[in-house]
């Protein structure tokens, strides 16, 4: 049996294959060598296991801003619970703010070069020329006991020495006091907090962020997450409780992650009055401070201190924006099992679009990423308005996009839109879906840029929005500079980042969904993977892992060609056959060459390499199969059904080229003389034999006039010249497209 298997291959199945004597890359091979293994943390569907485990940061926090001299001081009591299996002498802290000192590692990376003309602003980018204090002043780390605790600071990180080793399943206090000038947000490339200065009513708006030392991470796959903060690579924080005490001059409104506890003590009778009407408001926000009040709010400068009171649960991380300046507006949001707040502060420079959409675009975002994962589990969901940032925190986002004497244009207003769905989106991933962005900046922008744009296409219709098309210039790029999506936060370069770790991961997902997988499996895929790690620190392994688990699909060639390399798709057309059958019964035993050659030798107008298909069809011979080619078995074709079901069709020979490297799905669409269109596609698995080249055969009933690979840019084919037959001008749309990009 074994002979006559290796026989029938040898005979028949190999001369029909393409030999490319090109080498062999392992395309459909496992992911195995290239993640994580499973084990009892994380298991091999993707899921985490029966030991996984993560550490637990409570904190009790009073700070005080001092709007005079622009400081922000403040004590804290971290109650750090060790939930993991070993023993912990010591522990590391993270201390951001130290990023905005001059000698830090990471000054100038953004700007490292001197032209014959340059703006003062970019001259203090890159020299610093014009100092100003920055970084964290610590004036004491103390234990449970009062004692002081041994710590040394590394730039962004503060390692802590323990008094007594912290055992599994212990907890210990840990007591900072801490101060640090706010910086002006102006004097950064790459500002994500700090203080913005009005010059005309001279105000303020304070948005503050990474202001309080925090715990790093520490897990089961690289113990302490002491990567140092160099701006790019954003978060990696453990989960915890949050009491949090912030004492402002008493003219300023503070929104903030969290519940107020103490409305009574900081908001008057009719704000107070305004925003229980707004708990119950589902079809309009209501203006808890209007621009009249707001207005008459700037010309007062408070030197007294109002100290307000919040608290949040199960939440990684703590911000708050504060100022004299704010307008505020609410809206009840009813989501199946549960109702949240959706609320916005801005300035009146914000007005009118920030009054007209801010809250709606807050409200969008919660129900469609809802619906797509799981229900918003936190009580109120904050847009607050800023200038030149887009940034995300737990309940609370800071958003950019601001009129100019009120106008804006509307293609200025669509980014408004879209930078607030976005960051209010990004409560899901990283907040809830605890990724590490310090090391993988795609699992939290690339998951939430593709449901940030599933946003903007349901409930914005008319915006633009990213597509596989979108991909195609950065794909077609230098491959001596770019880089794959799996290359940590602060490696990529800074003019490709925005292409690599949103907007290329977006595509892929959006090719998994729409034309791999399938919508209902792929959602219920993803659903998945965001219900198994909320709350929870998951890696690259286990999204991927849980894809393909909850589809039964096999997308580790999808995975290892999109995420760890840099090819990109290139399908030529390279050849197209037009045969009919003749439908002559000619009886021939030969061997299965001599046959081969037979049928090679019977043709007509031989349309190898042809034009298009004005030479006709090549005329086959189809013979009776001899004997010898059934081996032992008795019951044979019915040779004329064969020939009857053949009769009057069309047989079309495509050669599919892989020019680019990247294997995908080959999408086929058949124009017919008769005016109409069929559209197939071929799995991703055709190239399984041959990475480089594959033929396949077609029968169609109609007469073919042309053919076009992937006819809706489905996968981001970066040549669309040579994806037809006959050869046609490339596309006006994707022509263009091109050009624009």
């Amino acid at each position: 049996m074994r002979l006559f298997i290796i026989l029938l291959w040898t005979c028949f199945i190999c001369p029909l294959m393409t030999a490319q004597n090109q080498p062999w890359q392992g395309k459909f091979e496992p992911l195995d060598n290239l993640i994580q293994p499973a084990n009892t943390y994380r298991t091999a569907s993707g899921a985490p296991g029966k030991a996984y485990w993560q550490q637990q940061a409570n904190y009790k926090i009073k700070a005080t801003l001092d709007e005079k001299n622009n400081i922000l001081s403040g004590e804290e009591t971290i109650t750090y619970i060790n939930n993991s299996p070993d023993i912990l002498n010591y522990v590391w802290i993270q201390l951001e703010q130290n990023v905005n000192k001059k000698e830090n590692e990471s000054f100038g990376d953004f700007n490292n070069s001197l032209i014959d003309s340059i703006t003062t602003r970019q001259m203090q980018l890159l020299t610093r020329a014009k100092d100003f204090p920055a970084g964290y002043t610590i004036k004491h780390v103390k234990d449970n006991s009062d004692n002081h605790l041994k710590h040394i600071i590394n730039n962004t990180m503060m390692k802590v020495t323990l008094n007594t080793p912290l055992n599994p399943g212990e907890s210990t206090n840990i007591s900072i006091s801490w101060s640090y000038p706010i910086t002006d947000r102006s004097m950064f490339l790459l500002s994500r907090e700090g203080y913005e200065y009005f010059p005309e009513d001279d105000n303020t708006v304070y948005l503050i962020a990474h202001w309080f030392p925090r715990m790093a991470v520490y897990n089961d796959t690289e113990g302490w997450q002491n990567k140092q903060f160099q701006r790019l690579g954003e978060f990696a924080l453990e989960f915890g409780n949050y009491e949090v005490e912030i004492s402002v001059p008493e003219d300023h409104i503070i929104a903030s992650t969290g519940s107020l506890q103490n409305h009574n003590q900081v908001l008057s009778k009719t704000q107070i009055k305004r925003f229980e009407e707004a708990k119950s408001s589902y079809n309009k926000p209501i203006q808890i401070i209007t621009k009249e009040e707001a207005e008459a709010n700037e010309k007062t400068k408070a030197t007294k201190l109002k100290t307000w009171k919040f608290s949040a649960t199960n939440v990684r991380d703590f911000a708050f924006a504060s100022s004299r300046k704010f307008m505020w507006d609410a809206q009840a949001v009813n989501l199946p099992t549960n109702t949240v707040m959706a609320m916005s502060y801005y300035p009146k420079e914000g007005l009118p679009v920030w009054q007209e959409e801010s809250t709606k675009a807050v409200i969008q975002a919660l129900e469609v990423y809802s619906e797509a994962t799981f229900d918003y589990p936190y009580p109120v969901a904050i847009s607050v308005n800023t200038s030149n940032v887009g940034m995300e925190f737990p309940m609370i986002s800071f958003n950019g996009g601001r009129p100019k004497n009120g106008k804006i244009s509307d293609f200025q207003k669509q980014n408004m839109i879209r930078v607030i769905i976005h960051e209010v989106g990004h409560n899901w991933f990283p907040m809830i879906v605890s990724s590490d962005e310090r090391k993988w900046m795609w699992m939290d922008e690339g998951l939430n840029t593709f449901l940030d744009q599933r946003t903007v296409a349901e409930r914005y219709p008319n915006f633009d929005y990213v597509t596989p098309k979108n991909i195609v210039p950065f794909m077609d790029g230098d491959k001596n500079i770019l880089r794959p999506i799996m290359t940590t936060s602060d490696s990529e370069l800074f003019s490709q980042f925005g292409n690599n770790f949103y907007n290329k991961p977006t595509v892929g997902l959006q090719m998994l969904r729409n034309s791999i997988i399938g919508k209902e499996l792929f959602d219920e895929a993803f659903k998945e993977y965001a219900n198994r790690w909320k709350f929870k620190h998951p890696n690259p392994s286990d999204l991927f892992r849980t894809l393909s688990d909850a589809t039964a699909a096999d997308i580790d060639w999808f995975v290892r060609g999109w995420f760890f390399t840099t090819d990109h798709v290139d399908m030529e057309l390279s050849n197209v056959r037009w045969f009919k059958v003749d439908e002559e019964n000619t009886n021939i035993e030969d061997k299965l060459l001599k046959y081969q050659t037979k049928i090679n030798t019977k043709t007509k107008g031989s349309q190898a390499n042809a034009k298009d298909f004005s030479n006709g069809p090549e005329i086959i011979t189809m013979t009776d199969t001899p004997d010898s080619h059934y081996g032992g078995f008795l019951s044979r074709i019915n040779e004329k059904d064969m020939r009857k079901s053949l009769s009057g069709k069309n047989l079309y020979e495509l050669t599919i080229k892989n020019l680019g490297g990247l294997v995908m799905p080959v999408t086929i669409e058949w124009n017919f003389t008769d005016g109409t269109s069929e559209i197939e596609t071929l799995p991703a698995q055709i190239w399984r034999f041959d990475e480089y080249q594959v033929t396949k055969t077609f029968i169609k009933n109609k007469e073919v006039s042309s053919i076009n690979l992937d006819p809706n840019f489905e996968f981001a084919d970066v040549n669309m010249t040579n994806n037809s037959f006959p050869k046609t001008e490339i596309p006006s749309e994707f022509e263009q497209f091109k050009k624009k990009n």
